[in-house]
């Protein structure tokens, strides 16, 4: 289980995007009766002391590497990705992996990854901004510019600033479950899940759209997604005429209503999944899918694997109290 977390910063580290990881972990909620237990939170450096942001300012470290020695989560902190690392960095990383801990960037952090050659052959992301260098320098990293966070096996590579939060709270949902998350999520004042990618098993919150009829009738839609829903119904109920309501609702959604009303089925589905003992059968006329075949079919379309195995995953494993 998730105990113990070391943060490793290097000089001119980015103080937001550590904030973020901080956040998360850093902060003891054990007390507050919701289930989150207080983590062990560590930040150490290579050589302890005043450590420079890039902002200007600096933080004073007291640890050394050697905390991120026995941690069951270490996150490499971005910094200048043009910068070289200490190879004690690179070492400590490759010690973490190797010994079966999570190992996570943030942002600008997957250059230390990739450098200590834990990308290889792994689909990664970085903030967009660099995504295109980390892929020409690193070509056997598997870089995906398109997505708020990867995970493949151990390693957890997140894009910028609140992509880190989005990953660590991805973390915590895998490891707690989907309670613990959403109770961090919420003393945080941000969404629980945020979509990260097509198989990262995060939410998809409602868009805020152009118009209040619009937001209204999405809103509809998902306290009825038991019922099926056709263009002119739908069309209808903001009026409009079947062809202009099409093309708003694409424009403002990215979607055809019935692509957008599977997509949160599917969130539907994971909910119940998570959250309850409901058998697949059930799931599937809870979510609106009606048959476990059909809930089956779009689960494994949009988020590659199965209900069972989405259970598995996202139950958590938290500890019982005692």
């Amino acid at each position: 289980m998730l105990k113990s977390v070391a943060v490793i910063v290097v000089p001119n580290f980015s103080i937001f995007e550590f904030g973020t990881a901080f956040e998360v972990f850093g902060i003891d909620r054990s007390a507050r009766g919701t289930g989150v237990p207080a983590f062990d939170f560590r930040v150490c450096t290579p050589e302890p002391g005043d450590i420079r942001l890039k902002s200007g300012l600096s933080l004073h470290v007291d640890l050394g590497l050697e905390a991120a020695a026995d941690a069951d989560l270490v996150i490499m902190a971005p910094y200048g990705h043009d910068e070289d690392v200490p190879e004690s960095v690179l070492d400590a990383l490759r010690a973490a992996h190797d010994r079966g801990a999570w190992v996570m960037s943030i942002c600008s952090g997957a250059f230390a990854l990739a450098r200590a050659g834990l990308l290889d052959g792994r689909r990664c992301t970085t903030h967009w901004h660099y995504s295109q260098v980390l892929a020409s320098r690193y070509p056997a990293a598997l870089v995906d510019e398109n997505v708020l966070y990867v995970q493949d096996g151990r390693i957890i590579s997140s894009a910028g600033t609140a992509a880190g939060i989005d990953a660590c709270l991805h973390l915590v949902r895998v490891e707690l479950g989907a309670n613990v998350a959403a109770s961090i999520a919420r003393d945080m004042v941000v969404p629980p899940h945020r979509d990260g990618g097509q198989a990262q098993f995060i939410d998809r919150p409602i868009p805020a759209c152009g118009s209040q009829p619009m937001e209204e009738l999405l809103r509809w839609m998902v306290r009825n997604l038991e019922h099926e829903h056709t263009v002119n119904e739908l069309a209808a109920r903001v009026h409009m005429s079947p062809r202009t309501f099409a093309r708003r609702f694409r424009s403002e959604t990215g979607a055809t209503p019935a692509a957008w009303l599977n997509s949160q089925r599917v969130l539907r589905a994971q909910e119940l999944l998570e959250s309850t003992e409901l058998n697949i059968d059930e799931i599937a006329r809870e979510s609106g899918f009606g048959h476990s075949v059909l809930l089956r079919h779009h689960f494994g379309k949009v988020l590659d694997t199965s209900p069972q195995s989405y259970r598995r995953a996202f139950r958590g494993n938290l500890e019982p109290a005692v």
